[in-house]
C-alpha cells in the first residue's frame, strides 16, 4: 500500500463526478455514490462512538464493524466485487443476541438518549438506516450483494440494543416515550 494515497486533491471530481475502484466514473449524486457516502458516514459515526469510554467488548465489536464497513465500501466501490459475507451477518446476529440477553424486556418505546455513548449509538443507528435505504435504492437500479443489505439491517438493530446496553452499564435508565395523553396530565 506504499504511496497508494500520495495525492489526495486530484481535482478530477471538479466536474461533479467521482472515480470508482474499477476506474469508471459516476456523477457524485448517483445511487452507488450515495450508498458509498452513507456507509462512510456510518463508519465515521462509529469512530466517534469509539472515542467514548466503552466497555471493552463493545469497543472490540465496534472496531470489527468498522473494518466490515470498510469492506462494504470496497464492495460498493467496485461493481461486481464481493467483500461482505453471510458470516459477517451471522457475527452481528450473535453479538445482537449476546447484548440483548443482558437487557430487560422492552415494554415501551424509548427515545434516543440517556447517556452520551447511548445517544451516539442511536445516531449510528439512524445513519445506518439511511445507509440501508441508499443500498436498497442502489439495488433497485444495479446489483447489490444480499449480505450488504442484511448486514446494515442487522447493524441498525445492534446499535439500538447497544444504546440500551450502554445506558445499563452506566446505570442510566432509558428515556421512555410517553403517549400524548400521559404528557398532558403531567
Amino acid at each position: 500500500m506504499a504511496n497508494r494515497l500520495s495525492v489526495i486533491a486530484t481535482r478530477t471530481g471538479d466536474d461533479g463526478t467521482t472515480g470508482l475502484g474499477d476506474g469508471s466514473r459516476l456523477p457524485k449524486d448517483a445511487p452507488r455514490v450515495a450508498a458509498l457516502g452513507d456507509v462512510d458516514e456510518l463508519n465515521s459515526v462509529i469512530g466517534l462512538l469509539l472515542t467514548e469510554a466503552l466497555p471493552l467488548d463493545v469497543a472490540a465489536d465496534m472496531l470489527v464493524i468498522q473494518h466490515d464497513l470498510f469492506d462494504m465500501g470496497a464492495e460498493l466501490c467496485i461493481p461486481g466485487h464481493v467483500a461482505v459475507s453471510t458470516e459477517q451477518v451471522a457475527h452481528l446476529d450473535a453479538r445482537l443476541a449476546h447484548y440483548n440477553a443482558t437487557l430487560p424486556p422492552l415494554r415501551e418505546f424509548i427515545l434516543p438518549g440517556g447517556s452520551r455513548p447511548a445517544a451516539l449509538a442511536h445516531v449510528a443507528r439512524t445513519v445506518c438506516r439511511r445507509a440501508e435505504r441508499a443500498v436498497v435504492g442502489l439495488a433497485n437500479v444495479d446489483g447489490v450483494n444480499a449480505p450488504i443489505r442484511q448486514y446494515l439491517n442487522r447493524l441498525s438493530d445492534l446499535m439500538f440494543v447497544l444504546a440500551r446496553y450502554l445506558n445499563k452499564t452506566l446505570n442510566i435508565g432509558d428515556t421512555l416515550w410517553a403517549s400524548p395523553n400521559s404528557r398532558q396530565s403531567t
